[in-house]
């Protein structure tokens, strides 16, 4: 078995130990005489993996009792509607800060739900190398709740302070930085994350919301739509993406044993570290305002695109893969999210030298 080092933005990096362990468990889970694949979701096998997966969540990001922990399908982009059809309710406007194409998406969405508008926009010409300040948001003081994209894996922009929001609910999409570090759950309204970048494999949605909010939800929308039905069945409305559960179960269980986030921050910050060092210089650059690089997703340029095209070739060669820029933006990508090892990125630092010191 040859590995690579995979630095694809997502589906994204699975840790190793997790995906050896699936292996093992594959045919026979648990000694049941067959694979999680195929148990029925109302069965007490697959009823504890679920159960398990939703504790390791709450465990691992210090979620309270007074929040829901949902499980489900669609990825984040459901959610981009699912947000406004619950929360935000007629005579009702929702703020959007628009940091890129994310969060552009999520509120043309909501548009077409409701009253939604832009309390800031950095996403000018296509291009966005920064986070808006404090002073630039135009927040509505009675909006339903504001909504902000805490990583853009195009750009390569991360809020690392956050904004101010007063007394109304933040609702935020972490998708591509979720339990990327430890976090203060109870700042947030609704967090919620496609799991194919920290958190297990695609085909899942994390959706962690506070309980006061669901009650307070609208219900003239579908059953399947409702944080509340979900809630009520422990996100077992219909039948889960189970395998994908899972496999989040099996990811939180690895990450709680090798110390928690706090551990899993300081792997990601020294990773970070690392690629941007040997970024800054003469000859590779990030358009990215310092203050706002992401830890997750290192976008970055070489003097030419001739020169960044000669680079993907070389490194996915020396198996290093992944490393193309969005289509949108171009330029070189290196998403470096929790299970991408610091070898991965002394191995990428290393071929960016050799690549740096052949291009003369």
């Amino acid at each position: 078995m040859a590995r690579i080092h995979n630095f694809n933005a997502g589906p994204a990096a699975l840790p190793l130990t997790v995906l050896e362990r699936a292996q093992a468990e594959m045919l026979d889970f648990d000694g049941s005489g067959m694979s999680i694949l195929e148990h029925s979701h109302r069965g007490a096998v697959y009823d504890a993996v679920h159960n398990e997966a939703i504790a390791g969540l709450r465990q691992l990001c210090g979620i309270s009792d007074d929040y829901h922990v949902l499980l489900l399908q669609g990825g984040a982009s459901l959610q981009f509607a699912m947000i406004p059809m619950n929360l935000l309710p007629s005579g009702r406007s929702a703020d959007y800060v628009v940091t890129g194409a994310w969060s552009k998406k999520a509120l043309a969405e909501a548009k077409r739900i409701g009253t939604a508008r832009a309390a800031a926009d950095v996403h000018a010409d296509g291009v966005c190398n920064r986070l808006p300040s404090q002073d630039e948001l135009e927040l509505d003081p009675d909006a339903a709740y504001v909504h902000v994209t805490s990583n853009n894996t195009i750009f390569g922009t991360q809020w690392h302070q956050w904004p101010d929001c007063g007394d109304v609910p933040m609702v935020v999409d972490m998708s591509s930085d979720l339990m990327w570090r430890p976090m203060q759950v109870d700042r947030f309204g609704l967090i919620y994350a496609g799991a194919q970048k920290n958190i297990g494999p695609s085909g899942l949605a994390i959706v962690i919301v506070r309980k006061s909010l669901v009650d307070g939800a609208r219900e003239d929308i579908p059953n399947v739509l409702r944080y509340a039905i979900h809630a009520d069945k422990n996100s077992l409305y219909h039948t889960p993406n189970s395998f994908a559960v899972y496999m989040v179960r099996n990811v939180t269980q690895q990450l709680l044993a090798n110390g928690g986030l706090s551990t899993v921050e300081a792997s990601n910050r020294q990773k970070a570290e690392l690629l941007y060092g040997a970024i800054d210089g003469d000859f590779y650059r990030s358009p990215v305002e310092a203050s706002c690089r992401s830890t997750m997703n290192v976008v970055f340029n070489l003097p030419t695109a001739e020169l960044e095209q000669k680079f993907v070739v070389e490194a996915t060669a020396a198996g290093l893969n992944g490393l193309k820029g969005h289509r949108s933006v171009g330029g070189i990508r290196a998403s470096i999210y929790n299970a991408v090892g610091t070898d991965a990125v002394e191995a990428l630092v290393s071929f960016m030298a050799d690549f740096r010191q052949g291009a003369g």
